[in-house]
Protein backbone atom coordinates (compact mmCIF):
# COMPACT_ATOMS: atom_id res chain seq x y z
CA UNK A 1 0.00 0.00 0.00
CA UNK A 2 0.98 3.92 -0.79
CA UNK A 3 -0.08 6.36 1.79
CA UNK A 4 -0.02 9.79 0.83
CA UNK A 5 -0.68 12.21 3.49
CA UNK A 6 -1.40 15.99 3.02
CA UNK A 7 1.43 16.34 1.12
CA UNK A 8 2.41 19.77 -0.74
CA UNK A 9 5.33 20.92 -2.46
CA UNK A 10 6.31 24.50 -3.20
CA UNK A 11 8.16 26.27 -6.01
CA UNK A 12 9.67 30.06 -6.59
CA UNK A 13 8.77 31.76 -9.71
CA UNK A 14 9.61 35.19 -10.93
CA UNK A 15 6.97 37.12 -12.12
CA UNK A 16 9.25 39.60 -13.89
CA UNK A 17 12.88 40.06 -13.41
CA UNK A 18 13.11 41.28 -9.91
CA UNK A 19 9.71 40.16 -8.45
CA UNK A 20 9.12 36.67 -7.42
CA UNK A 21 6.39 34.89 -5.92
CA UNK A 22 5.93 31.42 -4.04
CA UNK A 23 3.32 28.97 -5.31
CA UNK A 24 1.71 25.36 -4.52
CA UNK A 25 1.98 23.09 -7.54
CA UNK A 26 0.41 20.23 -5.10
CA UNK A 27 -1.39 21.50 -1.63
CA UNK A 28 -2.39 19.34 0.83
CA UNK A 29 -3.15 16.32 -1.74
CA UNK A 30 -3.71 12.95 0.56
CA UNK A 31 -5.06 9.07 -0.45
CA UNK A 32 -4.28 5.51 -0.33
CA UNK A 33 -3.66 2.95 -3.00
CA UNK A 34 -3.97 -0.40 -2.06
CA UNK A 35 -1.95 -3.96 -2.69
CA UNK A 36 -4.23 -5.15 -6.52
CA UNK A 37 -5.66 -1.50 -7.13
CA UNK A 38 -5.33 0.93 -9.67
CA UNK A 39 -5.43 4.43 -8.73
CA UNK A 40 -5.96 6.90 -11.46
CA UNK A 41 -4.65 10.84 -11.19
CA UNK A 42 -6.05 13.01 -13.62
CA UNK A 43 -6.50 16.77 -14.44
CA UNK A 44 -5.41 19.10 -16.88
CA UNK A 45 -2.14 20.19 -18.03
CA UNK A 46 0.01 22.72 -14.87
CA UNK A 47 -3.07 20.60 -12.14
CA UNK A 48 0.15 19.31 -10.35
CA UNK A 49 0.32 15.42 -11.28
CA UNK A 50 3.82 15.39 -12.80
CA UNK A 51 4.76 16.91 -9.50
CA UNK A 52 3.12 14.72 -7.25
CA UNK A 53 4.05 11.69 -9.18
CA UNK A 54 7.42 12.91 -8.64
CA UNK A 55 7.05 12.79 -5.15
CA UNK A 56 5.36 9.70 -4.32
CA UNK A 57 8.26 8.18 -6.66
CA UNK A 58 11.13 9.70 -4.82
CA UNK A 59 12.65 12.27 -7.55
CA UNK A 60 10.94 14.89 -5.64
CA UNK A 61 11.14 15.44 -1.73
CA UNK A 62 7.91 17.13 -0.61
CA UNK A 63 7.48 20.46 1.10
CA UNK A 64 5.03 19.39 4.23
CA UNK A 65 3.62 15.96 4.41
CA UNK A 66 4.40 12.06 4.16
CA UNK A 67 4.46 9.37 1.94
CA UNK A 68 5.01 5.72 3.23
CA UNK A 69 4.99 2.55 1.47
CA UNK A 70 3.58 -0.16 3.48
CA UNK A 71 4.43 1.81 6.28
CA UNK A 72 8.32 3.01 5.10
CA UNK A 73 9.19 6.40 4.26
CA UNK A 74 11.71 7.46 2.22
CA UNK A 75 13.74 9.31 4.83
CA UNK A 76 14.78 5.52 6.65
CA UNK A 77 14.45 3.09 3.50
CA UNK A 78 14.90 4.60 0.43
CA UNK A 79 16.74 1.42 -0.95
CA UNK A 80 14.57 -0.65 0.04
CA UNK A 81 11.78 1.35 -1.34
CA UNK A 82 13.09 2.26 -4.72
CA UNK A 83 14.12 -1.28 -4.92
CA UNK A 84 10.08 -2.41 -5.09
CA UNK A 85 9.58 0.55 -7.17
CA UNK A 86 8.75 1.43 -11.20
CA UNK A 87 8.55 5.01 -12.30
CA UNK A 88 7.69 5.91 -15.86
CA UNK A 89 7.20 9.06 -17.70
CA UNK A 90 6.06 9.85 -20.47
CA UNK A 91 9.05 11.87 -21.49
CA UNK A 92 11.12 9.29 -20.34
CA UNK A 93 14.56 9.00 -22.83
CA UNK A 94 16.63 5.72 -23.07
CA UNK A 95 20.17 4.93 -24.43
CA UNK A 96 19.96 5.41 -28.13
CA UNK A 97 23.05 3.42 -29.14
CA UNK A 98 22.23 0.11 -27.09
CA UNK A 99 19.72 -2.49 -28.16
CA UNK A 100 16.61 -3.26 -26.21
CA UNK A 101 17.81 -6.34 -24.71
CA UNK A 102 21.58 -4.73 -23.46
CA UNK A 103 19.15 -1.98 -21.93
CA UNK A 104 16.79 -4.79 -20.18
CA UNK A 105 20.60 -6.68 -18.96
CA UNK A 106 21.86 -3.27 -17.44
CA UNK A 107 18.26 -2.46 -15.20
CA UNK A 108 18.01 -5.77 -14.39
CA UNK A 109 21.82 -5.61 -13.32
CA UNK A 110 21.29 -2.55 -11.53
CA UNK A 111 18.63 -3.84 -9.23
CA UNK A 112 20.73 -7.07 -8.58
CA UNK A 113 18.75 -9.64 -10.20
CA UNK A 114 20.41 -13.10 -10.70
CA UNK A 115 21.78 -13.31 -14.59
CA UNK A 116 19.59 -16.98 -14.87
CA UNK A 117 16.31 -15.05 -13.59
CA UNK A 118 17.19 -12.14 -16.27
CA UNK A 119 17.19 -14.32 -19.25
CA UNK A 120 13.98 -15.62 -18.26
CA UNK A 121 12.64 -12.49 -17.28
CA UNK A 122 13.48 -11.17 -20.65
CA UNK A 123 12.24 -13.96 -22.67
CA UNK A 124 8.97 -13.70 -20.77
CA UNK A 125 8.76 -10.12 -21.04
CA UNK A 126 9.28 -9.64 -24.55
CA UNK A 127 6.68 -12.29 -25.73
CA UNK A 128 4.46 -10.26 -23.24
CA UNK A 129 4.87 -6.85 -24.95
CA UNK A 130 5.54 -8.04 -27.98
CA UNK A 131 8.96 -6.71 -28.55
CA UNK A 132 10.70 -10.10 -29.76
CA UNK A 133 10.81 -8.76 -33.53
CA UNK A 134 12.90 -5.37 -32.55
CA UNK A 135 14.62 -6.93 -29.02
CA UNK A 136 18.20 -6.64 -30.41
CA UNK A 137 17.61 -3.59 -32.51
CA UNK A 138 19.17 -0.26 -31.50
CA UNK A 139 16.74 1.83 -29.26
CA UNK A 140 17.57 4.77 -31.31
CA UNK A 141 16.01 3.01 -34.47
CA UNK A 142 13.06 2.84 -32.69
CA UNK A 143 8.93 4.23 -33.32
CA UNK A 144 7.93 5.83 -30.86
CA UNK A 145 5.43 3.35 -29.54
CA UNK A 146 8.28 0.66 -29.40
CA UNK A 147 10.28 3.00 -27.56
CA UNK A 148 7.20 3.42 -25.28
CA UNK A 149 7.19 -0.79 -24.93
CA UNK A 150 10.83 -1.26 -24.13
CA UNK A 151 10.30 1.88 -21.32
CA UNK A 152 7.83 -0.54 -19.55
CA UNK A 153 9.73 -3.74 -20.03
CA UNK A 154 12.33 -1.84 -18.47
CA UNK A 155 9.85 -1.29 -15.51
CA UNK A 156 8.72 -4.86 -15.20
CA UNK A 157 12.46 -6.38 -15.55
CA UNK A 158 12.84 -6.62 -11.60
CA UNK A 159 9.58 -7.42 -11.05
CA UNK A 160 8.78 -4.39 -8.76
CA UNK A 161 5.74 -4.40 -6.10
CA UNK A 162 4.67 -0.60 -6.90
CA UNK A 163 4.26 0.94 -9.97
CA UNK A 164 4.25 4.97 -10.69
CA UNK A 165 2.84 5.45 -14.73
CA UNK A 166 2.58 9.07 -15.56
CA UNK A 167 0.87 9.61 -18.92
CA UNK A 168 2.10 6.37 -19.62
CA UNK A 169 0.25 6.28 -23.24
CA UNK A 170 0.25 9.99 -24.62
CA UNK A 171 1.35 10.17 -28.67
CA UNK A 172 0.99 6.26 -28.93
CA UNK A 173 -1.34 4.80 -31.79
CA UNK A 174 -4.25 2.69 -30.65
CA UNK A 175 -2.65 -1.09 -30.44
CA UNK A 176 0.52 -0.04 -28.43
CA UNK A 177 -2.14 1.70 -26.21
CA UNK A 178 -3.92 -1.26 -25.88
CA UNK A 179 -0.78 -3.37 -25.00
CA UNK A 180 0.07 -1.07 -22.23
CA UNK A 181 -3.04 -0.95 -20.37
CA UNK A 182 -3.25 -4.85 -20.98
CA UNK A 183 -0.05 -4.39 -19.04
CA UNK A 184 -1.53 -2.71 -16.36
CA UNK A 185 -4.40 -4.83 -15.95
CA UNK A 186 -2.23 -7.75 -15.53
CA UNK A 187 -0.13 -6.26 -13.23
CA UNK A 188 -2.81 -5.55 -11.10
CA UNK A 189 -4.01 -9.20 -11.05
CA UNK A 190 -0.73 -9.88 -9.15
CA UNK A 191 -1.34 -7.56 -6.26
CA UNK A 192 0.34 -4.73 -7.48
CA UNK A 193 -0.04 -1.17 -6.45
CA UNK A 194 -0.35 1.16 -9.71
CA UNK A 195 -1.05 4.89 -9.37
CA UNK A 196 -1.43 5.80 -13.17
CA UNK A 197 -1.42 9.45 -14.10
CA UNK A 198 -3.55 10.21 -18.06
CA UNK A 199 -5.22 13.25 -20.10
CA UNK A 200 -7.82 10.34 -21.60
CA UNK A 201 -10.13 10.19 -19.12
CA UNK A 202 -12.14 7.23 -21.19
CA UNK A 203 -8.37 5.30 -20.41
CA UNK A 204 -9.04 5.80 -16.63
CA UNK A 205 -12.71 4.72 -16.63
CA UNK A 206 -11.75 1.87 -18.42
CA UNK A 207 -8.39 0.40 -16.22
CA UNK A 208 -9.15 2.60 -12.58
CA UNK A 209 -10.89 1.25 -9.06
CA UNK A 210 -10.55 4.69 -8.07
CA UNK A 211 -9.57 8.37 -9.63
CA UNK A 212 -8.32 11.40 -7.90
CA UNK A 213 -9.14 14.70 -10.16
CA UNK A 214 -6.84 17.31 -9.05
CA UNK A 215 -7.03 21.04 -10.34
CA UNK A 216 -4.68 23.56 -9.09
CA UNK A 217 -2.58 21.51 -6.95
CA UNK A 218 -5.61 20.33 -4.71
CA UNK A 219 -8.17 17.65 -5.08
CA UNK A 220 -10.95 18.14 -6.09
CA UNK A 221 -13.27 14.64 -6.10
CA UNK A 222 -12.41 11.39 -5.55
CA UNK A 223 -13.87 7.86 -5.67
CA UNK A 224 -14.80 5.17 -8.18
CA UNK A 225 -15.49 6.15 -11.82
CA UNK A 226 -18.83 5.22 -11.15
CA UNK A 227 -19.34 7.07 -7.93
CA UNK A 228 -17.54 10.22 -9.64
CA UNK A 229 -20.20 9.97 -12.16
CA UNK A 230 -23.43 9.32 -10.00
CA UNK A 231 -22.44 12.48 -7.45
CA UNK A 232 -21.80 14.87 -11.09
CA UNK A 233 -25.06 13.10 -12.49
CA UNK A 234 -23.05 12.45 -15.47
CA UNK A 235 -22.44 9.63 -17.78
CA UNK A 236 -18.45 10.23 -18.64
CA UNK A 237 -15.55 10.89 -16.47
CA UNK A 238 -14.59 14.14 -18.84
CA UNK A 239 -18.18 15.85 -18.25
CA UNK A 240 -17.61 14.98 -14.48
CA UNK A 241 -14.36 16.69 -14.29
CA UNK A 242 -15.96 19.76 -16.17
CA UNK A 243 -19.03 19.82 -14.01
CA UNK A 244 -16.42 19.51 -10.48
CA UNK A 245 -14.65 22.57 -12.01
CA UNK A 246 -16.97 24.46 -13.36
CA UNK A 247 -16.91 24.25 -16.90
CA UNK A 248 -13.73 24.07 -19.72
CA UNK A 249 -10.36 25.75 -18.27
CA UNK A 250 -8.75 28.24 -20.12
CA UNK A 251 -5.92 27.69 -22.00
CA UNK A 252 -6.87 24.35 -21.78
Amino acid sequence: MIKVDNVKKKFVRYKNKKEKEEFYADNGISFEAKDGEIIGILGPNGAGKTTLLRMIAGILEPTEGSIKFDNLNYKDNEIEIKGNLAYLSGNTKLYDTISCYELLKMCANIYGVEEKETEKRIKEIAKRLNIEGFLYNKIGSLSTGQTQKVNIARCMIHNPKYYILDEATTGLDIISSQIILNFIKEEKKKNKTIIYSTHYMEEAENICDRVIMINKGIVVTEGTPEEIKNKTKTTNLRDAFFSMIGGVLDGE
